[in-house]
């Protein structure tokens, strides 16, 4: 039997090990943070958990593939393949052509890329005899992603009055019917858009709780990758997914140079409501630069305290303003 543990620094070997309630690793660049993600996922086979029960996240199908990879080099290659490891469109939408008829659509349904999308849009706007160039599709499809990354139907689009000046002072007052008008083009097209998926993910785990139960069942351990990067709608499906169990067995993690420089992109929030909304949560820094998971600890809870850009649910669309 492959010795997991062999070749691993001791921090590493506690998130490794660390397999019970949530966790959260704060990891740097080169800090082996993919060596600690991987043989955790090694290790908990080996220690008999059913990589069936295993959902891992993570944002290229590339990064998904190359551990999964190293997975199958630690145990047995069949049980490591059957470990729910990719990116968060890949999982979902396996889940979403699963259950595709609470949603109103068959299994079969077609999933539009940008070119797809944009398409539609201009069609749209031929029919109603609007200018491309007031009204670019480019512009439109951003506004109408940053809609669904809130989780906002395009009712909630149209009613929401900040939402409608904004698009006013944009000279754009017709996105919230054009965004009417490309939801339903889809839904009679069997069809969703890139985020679409997310945002019937959302919609599946909020309005059927049969379905809900299903999946929190079925997935005991829930893994993330670049957690900090994680958008408001990938966060609530894994906080759906994990708050059904007693043992919240969730991972993350976060890259520490954000957490400390940057705030280049990522969203600060997510690292905050994760340790506010589990605050048992064991913190790891796999960096090798003695800063304590105490200090890390007191930044995060200082972030939270001063944080005033926090995005309540479904309230401040203001964040994703162009």
């Amino acid at each position: 039997m492959t010795d997991i543990l062999n070749g691993l620094n001791n921090p590493q070997k506690e998130a490794v090990t660390t397999i019970q309630g949530p966790v959260m690793v704060i990891a740097g660049a080169g800090s082996g943070k993919t060596k600690a993600l991987t043989h955790r996922i090694a290790y908990m086979i080996q220690e008999g958990i059913n990589p069936f029960a295993i959902m891992a996240l993570t944002f290229t199908n590339k990064a998904a593939k190359e551990m999964k990879d190293r997975i199958m080099k630690l145990v047995d290659p069949h049980a490591a393949r059957n470990v729910w490891m990719g990116t968060f469109h890949s999982i979902f939408a396996r889940i979403l052509r699963i259950e595709a008829q609470y949603l109103g659509f068959t299994q079969d349904f077609t999933i539009y890329d940008t070119d797809d999308s944009k398409q539609l849009i201009n069609a749209i706007l031929k029919e109603r005899e609007l200018d491309t160039k007031a009204y670019p599709a480019k512009y439109i499809l951003h506004r109408i992603s940053m809609a669904k990354s809130a989780l906002y139907t395009p009712e909630d689009y149209c009613n929401n009055f900040e939402i409608q000046q904004q698009d006013l002072r944009a000279n754009k007052p017709l996105i919230g019917e054009i965004f009417k008008t490309y939801n339903n083009r889809l839904q009679r097209a069997n069809a969703m858009d890139f985020d679409d998926i997310l945002f019937y993910t959302n919609v599946l785990l909020r309005d059927f709780p049969e379905i809900l139960y299903k999946y929190q069942q079925r997935f005991e351990y829930i893994l993330v990758d670049e957690y900090q990067d994680t958008s408001y709608s990938q966060n609530e499906i894994v906080f759906g997914l994990i708050d059904g169990s007693e043992e919240k067995n969730v991972f993350v993690v976060g890259d520490d140079d954000q957490i400390i420089y940057g705030f280049q992109g990522a969203n600060m929030t997510n690292l905050e409501t994760f340790l506010n909304r589990y605050p048992d949560t064991k913190v790891i820094t796999l960096n090798e630069n003695n800063r304590s998971t105490q200090t890390i600890l007191d930044f995060s809870h200082k972030l939270i305290e001063q944080d005033n850009t926090r995005l309540e649910v479904n309230q401040d669309f203001s964040k994703y303003s162009i």
